[in-house]
């Protein structure tokens, strides 16, 4: 009987260690921040139109640990757009977040990344990119589509403005990053970002330079029939990306040229982060905090049946003999739920909250 009970400790002692190992640092952690900045790197990288996202936000991160060390990560980070396009060199962390007033644009995204050598890559993401509707006022500006045609009248008007003040050089539409109107004494104002390239013109005729010489930048106009326009020229020009690139490799976004109207096809008001990559990750992907799944305990958390009187416990359930772990350690136990003992499966755990301290970058 006694040989029994041995066997099936060791059967569920054996069981727990074939699981995989998760773990839950905390979202302000270092490890945290290195992950979170990384997947906001990569997600910039593969946006190609519209502007660079910051990190505001990590919601949750679990670490799929493994002997070697090539640990997976899985995170749920959210994104806020930033005033800078793709192709401005402005590095993001020096980039200023639309107020919400202005009508803010979030990405929340759920990324896998991989630790290998000690280098993080991202192998998947999944994101979906919304307006924020907080703080909106009445009377204040509206976002346009950026199809809308009024909207896209007043571009060619400023681009047109632009020209004709521009000496020795003529400047074609490149993209158009948002548009909005306002009415003011019964007047609709409105005001667009868009970007502009150098353009080679013989006669009438205009051709853009799609290479990496051309002269490229932001401007924004303001205004009804005859708008204000002022324009920012980016500074260090960014190469053209090969459309094969692979996925772990971030490189600047590609340039695309509109040589007329821009196209139809946007029916939202915003630049919206690619979708979806790696589908084939989808287990990963669909980790959340939500879900019901039951977080291995490391056997090294475990008591042993057999040990002395345990010393006196303190206030945060962890003791006061010297040879148990530092102080930071009690706090990762509870947060943990780590049983007192083995003992056969019972009811599933209930769902952790995995980032109670959620980290605020903005």
């Amino acid at each position: 009987m006694q040989l029994l009970g041995i066997t099936v400790a060791l059967g569920l002692l054996g069981g727990i260690w074939a699981q995989p190992n998760i773990l839950l640092p905390e979202c302000d952690s270092l490890e945290a921040e290195e992950a979170a900045l990384v997947a906001q790197d990569h997600l910039n990288a593969q946006h190609t139109h519209g502007y660079k996202y910051a990190l505001n936000r990590i919601e949750e991160i679990k670490i799929h640990t493994v002997p070697d060390g090539n640990n997976t990560y899985v995170m749920e980070i959210e994104l806020l757009e930033t005033d800078c396009h793709v192709l401005d060199p402005t590095p993001v962390a020096n980039c200023t977040v639309r107020p919400k007033h202005l009508t803010a644009i979030e990405g929340d995204c759920d990324v896998v990344l991989k630790k290998v050598a000690g280098v993080l890559t991202v192998l998947a993401f999944k994101c979906k990119t919304e307006e924020s509707r907080e703080d909106l006022c009445l009377g204040c500006p509206t976002l346009l589509l950026l199809n809308h045609t009024q909207g896209q009248d007043f571009v060619q008007t400023s681009l047109i403005k632009l020209n004709n003040e521009t000496q020795n050089l003529t400047y074609s539409l490149l993209e158009i990053g948002r548009m909005s109107s306002q009415v003011v004494a019964g007047e609709q104002r409105y005001k667009a970002e868009f970007v502009v390239v150098e353009a080679n013109c013989i006669n009438d005729t205009c051709t853009p330079l799609n290479d990496t010489t051309a002269a490229r930048g932001i401007c924004i106009s303001e205004g009804t029939n005859d708008p204000s326009v002022n324009c920012k020229m980016f500074s260090t020009l960014i190469p053209l990306v090969d459309a094969n690139n692979s996925i772990g490799s971030p490189l600047p976004p590609q340039v695309h040229i509109h040589t007329g109207r821009v196209s139809h096809k946007h029916g939202t008001g915003h630049h919206k982060l690619t979708a979806l990559h790696n589908p084939h990750m989808s287990s990963y992907l669909s980790e959340s905090a939500e879900s019901a799944e039951v977080v291995p305990v490391a056997p090294a958390l475990i008591v042993p049946a057999a040990e002395p009187a345990s010393p006196s416990p303190v206030a945060d359930g962890s003791s006061s003999d010297a040879s148990s772990a530092s102080v930071e350690v009690p706090i990762t136990l509870v947060k943990r739920e780590a049983p007192a003992s083995i003992v056969a499966p019972a009811a599933p755990v209930a769902p952790l909250q995995v980032c109670p301290g959620r980290i605020r970058f903005f």
